[in-house]
């Protein structure tokens, strides 16, 4: 069927080619417009969303104007002939889809082999989708890659009954087809030029919407009735058809003349299949270019409402005791009932009719649950005429958190007799490190606690591979000393893996990262960590560490931090400064020659809208590179938290190498949704390449992750907290 169609379109002349296409253009406009005029049983909004094989929301190989809800999360990969694609989409704003996309293709180079191409593309919403109007989208293709995908588009969608039809203008990658000439050109003469400059990426384009031709493309989705089969009837499943913009005049030698009669070239730009979605998965299977079967498979979640695994009910609330213990006993009656309830106890006072109670870590990720367990704990143990409850939170021995509420509104809020947000209402957050608390009324300090824990390290988008990895295990353990002061490390011992075959490093900068390879291979049994440290609160909600060891898998040294944090402020402010030596690859004891000061002024902030919150950082980086960094990102409800970074330093493009600068995504996931108690989380950074410029020290306990659970938003993400 693709030969055929090659065949007759090679008979057209260009003129006739041309008007083809223009009486396709129009036949589509003349559906779009019926569809907008007639309407439909609903709007393209109201039907879920399928993805493309390039990884956002679209047809095919085409984008289209739909988006996934807002906060989606998918995670999935495309494959056909000598093209995969790995990829990672994100809808990081009701109107914005971000997709971070890994290609396998073959190198073209060679003529046999693969090689990995990385890829950043946004799509903005323009227009909703209204009773008369077609929802319209514009979006960026390879932004900030190697440019072997980078195209722009414009794309327009309209929903009619169980038909989605789009119609779309392409440049750049998608204009490869020269369907008609490019209309920026009617604005200026300089969107006719279109520099090919395939770098080595990370760079940002600067030719958007350039190039002398633009490029057609469109298509529909048809939503098919459910399917009888023998385990009952199969819905979810659309139908797709769609006329492509890209000829892959880039996929040199992947369609040889024998095939298409043109190197490089299409054998046909039509492409078909199905496709079937629910409300997780989505899997296809077309038939593209003439050529090939492509299978496409993804998976999504809702950070804001994930799947999770039951926690076990929270334990009863007792019921206040009748008559009042013995002043000298009621203290160890409640730092027995803490750490029975695995709540490590601080302090304990009474003054008045408040009880003073202050615990550390314990396995609760917010405020509100870690004051529900304490009250859970303790209700019993308490004198009955206590009214007020005032709960500080500790963390790695600093106070990160103090609060007022009532025991009476804490009590109903357990038993369901109040609901959280007047929990919530009734609390009053203090400054951390408000009360002076007398040696007399400590509990006695000290403590080791210890863990195992997996551990995976990625490189993502190595010239020679697509994936290199490490799995190891790593036991690690914490000494408490008191007043803040504790001795920790870890010893790691790698399992699987092939990060060690990487290519050693070509940089020209200080190696202060990009000898990963070496480090892993020499460093099988390593020492990952070991130091002391002291982390205080300073001054009411001033938290200050002092870290003094082998402070990381690369660098050891001495590193300090002081963070101004406001309980009920958006806005935090710190300043660490460090001054470090690189260690030896094998991660023992021993030192190599180099060493640096290094040092950052960060500004973290909550952003107003959609949760977001942004990082700010100016500073000197490990290779010697002053500059600053910016990281953007979401932290929903659920603890899930997905943001990205960017770094750019004095160090020029040519001089970093491969990926230009430092950047990156990160997705934290709460253990707890894997039916754990704990504040850990697991986190996956999706770094494209690993170079030296713009790198951070990375210390355990930086002030920031250890204090942010105090802050008011945190409590009131966490507000159903008071009810567990």
């Amino acid at each position: 069927m693709g030969k055929i169609i090659h065949s007759c379109t090679a008979l057209w002349s260009e003129r006739m080619r041309r008007a083809t296409l223009a009486g396709m253009g129009m036949v589509a406009f003349v559906v779009v417009l019926l569809a907008a005029i007639l309407g439909g049983p609903a709007l393209g909004q109201d039907v879920p969303a399928t993805g493309s094989d390039f990884g956002g929301v679209g047809l095919i190989e085409s984008r289209n104007a739909r988006f996934r809800p807002d906060g989606t999360l998918e995670a999935g990969a495309s494959l056909r002939h000598q093209r995969r694609f790995w990829f990672l989409s994100f809808q990081a704003l009701p109107f914005l889809e971000t997709t971070f996309r890994l290609s396998e293709r073959l190198n073209t180079t060679t003529g046999s082999g693969m090689t990995t191409d990385r890829a950043f593309d946004l799509k903005l919403r323009l227009i909703e989708e209204g009773q008369w109007t077609p929802a319209v989208a514009i979006g960026l293709q390879d932004v900030i890659g190697t440019g072997i995908y980078a195209g722009e588009y414009i794309a327009a969608s309209r929903r009619w009954g169980p038909v989605d039809a789009t119609l779309g203008l392409g440049w750049g990658r998608l204009a490869t087809g020269a369907d008609t000439n490019n209309p920026a050109r009617y604005f200026s003469e300089r969107f006719a030029d279109r520099p090919r400059d395939v770098g080595r990426g990370g760079t940002l384009s600067t030719s958007f919407f350039r190039g002398e031709e633009s490029g057609a493309f469109g298509g529909i989705e048809v939503s098919l009735p459910a399917v009888p089969t023998p385990w009952g009837a199969l819905e979810g499943l659309r139908a797709k058809a769609e006329y492509s913009a890209d000829v892959l005049r880039d996929e040199s030698g992947g369609y040889p003349a024998r095939t298409t009669g043109l190197t490089g070239r299409a054998a046909s730009r039509f492409n078909f299949g199905l496709q079937w979605s629910n409300e997780t998965v989505d899997a296809g299977l077309f038939a593209v270019h003439g050529t090939d079967l492509l299978i496409r498979l993804s998976f999504r979640i809702d950070p804001g409402a994930p799947p999770a695994m039951s926690l076990p009910p929270p334990p009863p609330m007792p019921a206040r005791p009748v008559v009042a213990e013995a002043d000298e006993a009621l203290a160890g009656r409640v730092f027995a009932a803490l750490r029975a309830a695995g709540l490590p106890p601080v302090a304990f006072g009474i003054e008045g009719n408040e009880a003073q109670i202050a615990v550390s870590g314990g396995p609760h990720r917010t405020l509100a649950q870690t004051s529900a367990r304490v009250l859970r704990a303790v209700n019993g143990v308490l004198p009955p005429d206590i009214g007020m409850l005032r709960i500080a939170w500790w963390q790695a021995g600093a106070e990160v958190a103090e609060m007022t509420i009532p025991r009476a509104v804490l009590e109903a809020a357990a038993q369901d007799q109040a609901s959280p947000e007047e929990a919530w209402a009734a609390t009053r957050l203090l400054p951390a490190g408000t009360t002076q608390w007398p040696a007399g009324s400590r509990a006695p300090g000290g403590g080791f606690d210890w863990g195992v824990e997996p551990r995976l390290a990625l490189v993502l988008g190595d010239p020679t591979s697509t994936l290199r990895y490490q799995g190891a295990v790593a036991v690690g353990g914490r000494y408490d000393l008191g007043a803040g002061v504790s001795v920790a490390g870890s010893v790691q011992q790698a399992l699987l893996g092939n990060l060690s075959d990487g290519l050693p490093s070509d940089s020209a900068l200080p190696h202060v990262r990009s000898d990963y390879a070496r480090y892993a291979r020499e460093g099988k049994t390593s020492i990952p960590a070991l130091y002391a440290e002291r982390i205080w609160t300073a001054a009411p909600d001033v938290f200050a560490r002092v870290t003094v060891g082998l402070l990381e898998p690369m660098f050891g040294g001495i590193s300090t931090e002081v963070l101004w944090r406001p309980a009920e402020s958006a806005v935090a402010v710190g300043v660490d400064a460090n001054y470090v030596r690189a260690r030896d690859y094998d991660q023992r004891l021993a030192f190599r020659d180099y060493e640096v000061a290094t040092g950052h002024v960060s500004v973290y902030a909550d952003l107003p809208v959609w949760n977001l919150y942004g990082i700010a950082r100016a500073g000197r980086y490990l290779a010697g590179d002053w500059g600053g960094t910016l990281e953007l990102g979401r932290r929903f409800d659920s603890g899930i938290e997905i943001g990205g970074f960017a770094t750019m330093t004095d160090v020029p493009f040519s001089k970093f190498g491969e990926g230009s600068f430092d950047k990156g995504i990160h997705v934290r996931l709460p253990l707890v949704l894997f039916g754990a108690e704990t504040r850990q989380s697991g986190t996956a950074l999706i770094r494209p390449v690993q170079r030296d410029g713009g790198q951070r020290l990375s210390v355990d306990t930086a002030l920031w992750g250890v204090t942010r659970d105090g802050r008011a938003d945190a409590l009131r993400r966490g507000v159903a907290g008071f009810a567990r």
